[in-house]
């Protein structure tokens, strides 16, 4: 049903992935905040594009009609919008419910975690916008998942583009879940698309297709600030304006190297106003391919000025810019790293089993063992009364725990425990 159980050896390793991602929001000075699962039915409706039908919706049970949150982004401006905050940097880690059909083997469920790092307040340009693009740089490299890209464009730019090519403004956003298409499918099919199923001339979609499959750094932006057509159209203007804003800031934070300006960007939520963004391993697939192939989208966001306005009574704006690390993605990769490399994931944090080699001993065990919890020890003994000491010695190998404190007849008479190594098998007396 697109939903699982987590067993505790990938509970650990996801807990593992959660704190490196928490690290790094922290560090850039995020707090975390938490929303209810359940939303309004019309809080959540005709914000996601094409992907609306995806929504979980309840029954009506008397009361209000209600949903199953589909992101983290929009019940936080609905947040923002009922607590009237204008400020705020702050992180979400939490499950979200998708109609989808599941694709377990891709990391594709219907219940899975998102994890979002979101920016809200009236700023000067791009420099928010930029500190995004190097959390997602920082958390990808700290992961060590392999190469990977960071695919960047702007909604102005991209609407300006279909307006130049002739395409009415009521088009635009089903034009970008389109648009979008393509680094999935090959033009040719994406043009199909737009002229069988949207409705577009093959002409005006030639058109666009000269921009969409058109990828650069700052050279191609600031070749389209020369371009006749596009430079003329407002929006485009002012998206490349900031597109080479957010370029020099990225170059002061090192990381162009991974960034690539796309016009074939076009993510198909609706919210987005500004810069948007994703995240793309790349796998090389042997030494003779000049461009490395996509494995996937591990990190997405972008600007989104208008959200917050839509849940204020008084349609008051609060600029908004986040990103969504694709936790779930992120996880299988690792996953199927550990189990390739046999590698043995530890579930629990134990740091001593308290042990006794002799019968009639648990009252020793039960006494020492109070003591360490008791000073903040992780410990734990096993719940027999006189447990065999080889027992107790492979439960340790079996758990990862690195020390057992054994306590026998001699030991209890000079008042000492005997302190021993699980790995080296060396012992002290203590």
């Amino acid at each position: 049903q697109g939903t699982r159980d987590h067993p505790p050896a990938q509970v650990a390793l996801r807990d593992r992935l959660f704190a490196t991602v928490v690290a790094c929001f922290k560090r850039h000075g995020a707090a975390a905040i938490d929303t209810p699962v359940l939303e309004l039915r019309e809080t959540l409706m005709g914000k996601y594009g094409d992907n609306s039908k995806l929504i979980y919706e309840l029954q009506d049970q008397g009361g209000e009609l209600l949903a199953l949150r589909y992101d983290l982004t929009v019940p936080f401006a609905r947040y923002l919008a009922m607590n009237k905050i204008t400020n705020i940097k702050r992180y979400h880690i939490a499950k979200v419910y998708r109609r989808d059909n599941p694709a377990m083997t891709r990391g594709r469920y219907r219940e899975f975690y998102q994890c979002d790092f979101d920016i809200a307040g009236q700023f000067d340009p791009m420099i928010p916008d930029a500190e995004c693009l190097k959390i997602v740089h920082e958390i990808l490299s700290e992961l060590q998942l392999g190469d990977f890209l960071i695919k960047v464009n702007d909604r102005r730019i991209l609407n300006g583009v279909f307006a130049i090519c002739g395409i009415p403004e009521s088009k635009f956003i089903t034009m970008c879940s389109t648009v979008d298409k393509l680094d999935k499918m090959p033009w040719k099919d994406v043009k199909n698309e737009m002229v069988g199923e949207k409705g577009l001339s093959p002409e005006a979609a030639d058109r666009i297709g000269q921009y969409v499959q058109l990828h650069g750094g700052l050279e191609l932006i600031e070749q389209l600030l020369q371009d006749p057509k596009l430079s003329q159209n407002k929006l485009a203007k002012e998206g490349l304006g900031d597109m080479k804003l957010l370029f020099e800031y990225l170059t002061l934070f090192g990381i162009t190297g991974k960034i690539s300006f796309d016009l074939s960007l076009a993510r198909g939520l609706d919210y987005y106003t500004g810069v948007i963004f994703e995240a793309v391993l790349l796998q090389q697939e042997n030494d003779h391919v000049e461009e490395p192939v996509s494995v996937g989208s591990v990190a997405g966001g972008g600007r989104y000025d208008g959200l917050v306005g839509m849940f204020d009574p008084k349609g008051r704006k609060v600029p908004c810019v986040g990103v969504s690390i694709g936790i779930e993605r992120i996880f299988s990769i690792l996953e199927h790293r550990v189990k390739t490399s046999g590698e043995k994931v530890r579930t629990t944090e134990t740091q001593v089993l308290v042990a006794t080699p002799q019968k009639h001993l648990l009252s020793a065990r039960l006494k020492l063992i109070s003591e360490l919890w008791d000073a903040g020890i992780k410990a734990e003994m096993m719940y027999k009364k006189d447990p065999k000491l080889l027992k107790q010695l492979q439960y340790c190998e079996d758990m990862g725990i690195p020390l057992v404190a054994i306590i026998g007849g001699q030991e209890l008479t000079d008042g000492v425990v005997k302190l021993r190594d699980v790995a080296t098998r060396e012992e002290v007396r203590m």
